[in-house]
């Protein structure tokens, strides 16, 4: 009899037990979390390919005369166009170089009338591009200069006379000058172009009546890039 009640009480403990789990449902595993592992980004993407292009605008040229301050002249507008090339180095530089054809000059109020000189010029500038923001850039180094040909105009009031010339590459009228400048992206294939350059060594003139001077030249432009 005892044992009997014995085996009961057990048998209703692991009923009771069976029970409460039944009602309490059964155990949920907790969900897996996943974690996404997303590539790192670059901070340009277009940064690291090379862009062909081409790019045109407007020249403001004026003179500098080191050794006659009594010497002013103005300014006169031209053209410059021609390729360019970037190639990336290492974020965020890039080197610019450039052949461009580039028209400068002056005119000047003499005792004989009004002197115009304009002269033509391919500039190959060798430049390095430093990104500070994406869109926004400056440039900044050396350009070689190779003079092609010189147009003078005297205007004494009663008549105006001519004189034009073309040199020969022969290295006579090559110079090294400086450019600083801006790069403004309009777009992934557009950018607006800012820069200043200024001769390093002076243009010597064939005219006595005229001084050496070193050519100053404000440009501004747009660029078309390829890639």
């Amino acid at each position: 009899m005892k044992k009997f009640i014995f085996l009961a009480i057990c048998f209703f403990a692991v009923g009771s037990v069976s029970a409460q789990s039944y009602y309490d449902g059964p155990r949920r595993r907790p969900p897996r979390r996943y974690v996404r592992h997303e590539r790192p980004r670059r901070q340009s993407d277009d940064f690291y390919q090379i862009k062909a292009g081409l790019t045109a605008g407007m020249n403001i040229s004026n003179t500098v005369d080191a050794y006659d301050p009594r010497f002013s002249s103005s300014s006169i507008v031209g053209l410059n166009a021609g390729l360019t090339l970037e190639v990336p180095l290492a974020y965020p530089i890039s080197f610019a170089p450039e052949l461009l054809f580039s028209q400068k000059g002056y005119s000047a109020n003499t005792d004989y009338g009004k002197f115009t000189q304009r002269t033509n010029y391919i500039d190959v500038p060798l430049l390095l591009k430093f990104r500070l923001a994406r869109g926004f850039s400056v440039v900044a180094g050396p350009q070689l200069t190779f003079l092609t040909s010189t147009k003078n105009t005297y205007d004494t009031g009663f008549n105006t006379t001519y004189e034009e010339r073309f040199n020969s590459n022969n290295g006579d009228h090559s110079y090294v000058a400086g450019v600083v400048g801006i790069s403004i992206d309009l777009n992934r294939y557009a950018e607006l172009r800012g820069r200043y350059n200024f001769d390093f060594s002076k243009n010597t003139s064939t005219d006595a009546d005229l001084p050496d001077f070193r050519n100053q030249v404000w440009q501004v432009g747009l660029g078309f890039k390829f890639q």
